[in-house]
């Protein structure tokens, strides 16, 4: 893992909450309604406190939606426990509490805290899976043979107890030392296995590091984080359960799937081409996601490579079905994952998934899916699709803002980058009043921003800074 800090001055991101439109708090009703449920725990579900679960996310975080538990079985392959926070119990159907959450969608998350899609006393309270409590989970029982293919599948309501809260930098340093805790010692080899499978069937993951504004004192520090193994190990079990859930709904007729199509073939044969340019080896019969997955991309021509292929994976929706199945052959399927796929994973941050698991636990348990659920199936692609641009938008508009706030004051100056992306338009030529150029990303500070000029892609070149404006939250640079 490469991480990359630089600091900051402080930095007010109000101005952005307000232009996103961001709500300040909950409604008196809303938040009594909470209240309310966090102070009267369900009391539904089996007793599975006896399973050791246990969490992995960031450092930080509150707001815990899963935790695992990962076993051999008698006679060959995995078990894996799967525990989801079930905010289905403490959300009344058509109350205030449920009202808004469908105005907020998800979480959105900013430097200085997020805008949560529950009250803190829930979110990161009485249904979060924080440790030594008892909570209210669905857990998923998936069993996989010895190559790692499902063999099995059953949820849920459940009692649970986690105990601990692992983050992903801790867990890493534990597996490299030989020392992963019991409840998740196995999660290198099954990763391994699941991610193995992946590739086979086609599967794209975009190696990509991670921008993001941390606090740092009394400013703020810009950190860029290449991704770890255990958190991509940690995320096929999320995969995992996904395809689980969206076997289930398709074997029943009704759910709500994330879908994306599959990476169109002139795409992939003008990634192809430029793999050679960028001395990326592509051999015959290899998939997109093989070659990504044997990349480094902390080197600029890989990134460079990984930064097209982010091309392909276009057009991610929620697609909801009752009934009859969505109608052209790959719309059922997720281009990513090159499977069918169901977000159920994390419903304290999004609220798709609360709605999506209820249809799973009814259809598995050979009953009527409830009504509330049913009706909100068809209104859900629209609301999550306005809510994603809405946290897109305040995850790169913070970004934006931190990186022309810590450059404001070094216009003119040259600093070393890599080219990432040139502009390539359908006709060659430039849109009218834009000058030629394309993405760069400077290792120090580690920032990505425009830079004009005739750019070499996947080269190292140096750039001179020529716009540093957190009004409007602006960087650009041109070839020196």
């Amino acid at each position: 893992m490469v991480i990359r800090r630089v600091l900051a001055p402080r930095i007010d991101f109000g101005a952005l909450r307000r232009e996103l439109g961001l709500p300040e708090g909950f409604p008196d009703a809303a938040q009594r309604e909470a209240d309310q449920a966090a102070a009267a725990p369900p009391a539904t579900g089996v007793d599975r406190t006896d399973v050791p679960f246990v969490t992995i996310d960031p450092a930080a975080s509150r707001d815990l939606d899963q935790a695992m538990h990962l076993a051999r079985r008698p006679g060959g392959g995995y078990r894996v426990r799967y525990a989801i926070a079930d905010v289905a119990a403490h959300v009344r159907p058509g109350g205030a509490l449920e009202e808004e959450t469908w105005r907020r969608g998800q979480t959105v998350y900013l430097p200085d805290g997020n805008v949560p899609l529950h009250p803190h006393t829930l979110s990161e309270g009485a249904a979060s899976l924080l440790p030594d409590v008892d909570r209210a989970a669905v857990v998923w029982t998936i069993d996989l043979d010895a190559d790692g293919a499902t063999t099995g599948v059953a949820l849920e309501r459940a009692r649970v107890r986690s105990r601990a809260k692992l983050d992903y930098e801790g867990v890493q340093a534990a597996a490299d030392a030989g020392r992963l805790p019991e409840p998740v010692a196995l999660l290198p080899e099954i990763g391994a296995l699941l991610t193995a499978r992946g590739l086979r069937r086609g599967a794209v993951n975009l190696p990509l590091p991670e921008q993001d504004v941390e606090p740092d004192g009394d400013g703020w520090r810009l950190v860029l984080r290449g991704p770890v193994p255990m958190e991509d190990h940690n995320a096929q079990i999320s995969l995992l359960t996904g395809m689980a859930a969206a076997d289930i709904m398709l074997a029943g007729r009704i759910g709500l799937l994330r879908t994306m199509p599959p990476p169109k073939p002139e795409a992939v044969a003008r990634l192809r081409a430029a793999a050679a340019p960028l001395g990326v080896p592509w051999p015959d019969g290899v998939g997109v996601g093989e070659v990504l997955a044997g990349l480094d991309a902390s080197q600029p021509r890989a990134a460079a490579f990984v930064d097209q292929a982010a091309e392909l994976m276009r057009g991610a929706a929620y697609t909801a079905f009752d009934g009859e199945l969505p109608e052209q052959p790959e719309q059922p399927e997720h281009g990513g994952v090159a499977a069918a796929y169901a977000h159920v994973t994390a419903p304290l941050r999004r609220l798709a998934d609360r709605y999506a698991t209820e249809v799973c636990l009814a259809l598995h348990e050979e009953r009527p899916v409830p009504d509330w659920a049913r009706a909100a199936l068809p209104k859900l692609p629209e609301v999550m699709a306005a809510t994603d641009r809405t946290a897109g938008a305040a995850t790169r508009g913070a970004i934006e803002l931190a990186e022309a706030v810590l450059l404001e004051h070094r216009v003119g100056e040259v600093f070393e980058a890599a080219v990432l992306d040139v502009d390539a338009p359908p006709n060659g030529q430039s849109k009218p009043g834009r000058p030629p150029g394309g993405t760069v990303a400077l290792d120090a500070p580690p920032v990505r921003a425009r830079c004009t000029g005739a750019l070499p892609l996947g080269e190292r070149i140096h750039v001179r800074l020529v716009t540093a404006d957190p009004t409007q939250r602006k960087v650009v640079f041109e070839r020196a």
